[in-house]
């Protein structure tokens, strides 16, 4: 909002911001790093299952996941295409890491918010 549209650079200001947070680290400052958490579209697929896709607007991630409420780690499946949500699962829980680092916060999505995005009851 602050730039002009010819002048904006992702790249630019996410470097930028991740030095910022490096000074609130030093400083102890709190801030929101949810410039690392991941994007969830959702959908229901031809079979009427839920379907979620995950992204990051930060280059370079990687997403790891679990259904089965524990709290996933670089040692739980790591996401690499679109997740069919199992009929037994409540929530479905998702960090990211980058360099083998939790860089993101957990995030706990319950199966009933993914149904509501996807358009069902």
């Amino acid at each position: 909002m602050w730039s002009p549209k010819e002048k904006k650079n992702w790249n630019d200001f996410e470097a930028r911001v991740e030095k910022q947070f490096e000074r609130y680290d030093v400083a102890e400052k709190k801030y929101s790093p949810s410039i690392f958490n991941p994007i969830f579209k959702v959908t229901k697929n031809g079979t009427g299952q839920v379907q979620v896709e995950l992204s990051t607007e930060v280059q370079g991630l990687h997403i790891y996941y679990s259904f089965d409420n524990s709290f996933p780690d670089k040692f739980y499946p790591e996401y690499k295409e679109p997740l069919i949500v199992p009929k037994d699962a409540s929530n479905l829980k998702v960090i990211t890491y980058r360099d083998g680092k939790p860089i993101g916060r957990m995030i706990t999505m319950p199966v009933s918010e993914l149904k509501k995005r996807a358009g069902i009851k």
